[in-house]
């Protein structure tokens, strides 16, 4: 009987260190960097492995900014004499073409300036006549040189007038060649200066407009800059002629080619500059005060890489999974650099030692929620 209790507390304690010795390799395994799976849960998951390749990649320079207009893009179209708008048709993006009619003023000063410019013209004709009539009497003698003098005086004084009463109705658009007592008028077509749209309209039909008061302000698109905001560590890496690839964040796929054209020297408050870029091609959806991204390819480099879908990142850091044999896995944190065409490059100070193992390429992500839910 002795000999029989023996064997059962022999049997209980030897059960007791089993269950702890189990509880302590379920714990090391919680804490684990591998993890086992069965033949059928690898297929169900469709694992598929390869090796790390080298690929020729870019080194890409990522900066952002938004659609700029020169200043002799940009135009302010004003009365120089003032007046009253009688209408208009513009509104803010409207486009316009260069000599259209964007407004009509009226003013009676109008009126005036034409009345004066005529009759200074028709006393031209009156004193140039008198010049010549002058001119002939004082070669033969018949008039003296103190009459002639004055007939010449007049008429060159005159001649002054008209002119500057030309060049004051062509400011406000008109032409003092086709004007005569018939069709003056005391409305006056404002003319679009350029093709483009419409950026600001600043007055309504009746307003009074001060020769200083601006009327509508137009874009001339053609020349419109893209200003990218360049940090001060990344001044070095740009050049005049440099490619640009540049992309807004509602359409990342369609990219617009640009050059840049000239990279500023002023720093700004938060060290950094402006570099301007010029699109290869205008589109019209591009709107100045847009905010664009763009892309910089700086050099290719021959880097090891990875599929993106190799790559899976948990708590803000990137691991891979490595294939121990032909259950197990093992997570293996990586630092990445530049991707491209699905690729990433992958940087790693044992980077030779994985150069040959075999690497998750499908399936990653599924290992990865595998893992966190055997240690939850």
């Amino acid at each position: 009987m002795k000999t029989i209790y023996s064997l059962i507390i022999a049997v209980l304690l030897f059960n007791s260190c089993s269950n702890k010795a189990n509880e302590e390799t379920a714990s090391d395994t919680s804490e684990s960097t591998e993890i086992t799976l069965s033949a059928e849960q690898i297929k169900n998951i469709g694992i598929t492995t390869d090796t790390i390749t080298y690929k020729t990649l870019s080194e890409q320079l990522q900066l952002s900014g938004k659609i700029d207009v020169p200043p002799q893009n940009m135009i302010s179209v004003s009365m120089p004499l003032g007046g009253y708008l009688k209408s208009t048709h513009l509104l803010p993006g409207m486009h316009v073409k260069k000599g259209e009619v964007i407004a009509i003023m009226e003013d009676e000063q109008y009126v005036q300036l034409q009345e004066e410019y005529l009759t200074a013209k028709a006393k031209l004709e009156f004193l140039e006549k008198e010049y010549e009539r002058q001119k002939e009497l004082n070669k033969n003698q018949a008039s003296s040189d103190k009459v002639y003098q004055l007939a010449l005086s007049e008429y060159q004084t005159q001649k002054i007038k008209v002119k500057s009463l030309s060049e004051k109705l062509k400011l406000i658009f008109i032409n003092a060649e086709n004007l005569n007592e018939n069709n003056i008028s005391k409305s006056i077509n404002i003319l679009s200066p350029i093709n483009g749209y419409v950026s600001k309209v600043n007055i309504n039909i009746g307003k009074h407009v001060e020769p200083s008061d601006i009327l509508f302000e137009l874009v001339n698109p053609e020349d419109i800059h893209l200003a990218l905001t360049v940090f001060e560590k990344d001044i070095d890496k740009l050049f005049i002629g440099q490619k640009v690839l540049a992309y807004t964040n509602n359409n990342p796929n369609k990219k617009y080619p640009c050059e840049i054209i000239l990279i500023g020297k002023d720093f700004s408050n938060d060290r950094n500059i402006v570099a301007h870029c010029h699109f290869e091609k205008y589109d019209h959806n591009l709107i100045p005060g847009m905010f664009m991204n763009a892309i910089i390819e700086l050099n290719t480099k021959n880097a090891p890489v990875l599929p993106n879908e190799a790559i899976v990142n948990f708590n803000g850091l990137n691991y891979i999974f490595i294939q121990k044999n032909e259950s197990s896995f093992e997570i293996y944190e990586i630092k990445t650099g530049n991707s491209e065409n699905n690729y990433t490059e992958i940087i790693s100070n044992n980077i030779t030692s994985l150069l040959n193992k075999k690497i998750v390429i499908k399936g990653a992500y599924q290992l990865l929620m595998v893992m966190k839910n055997k240690e939850e």
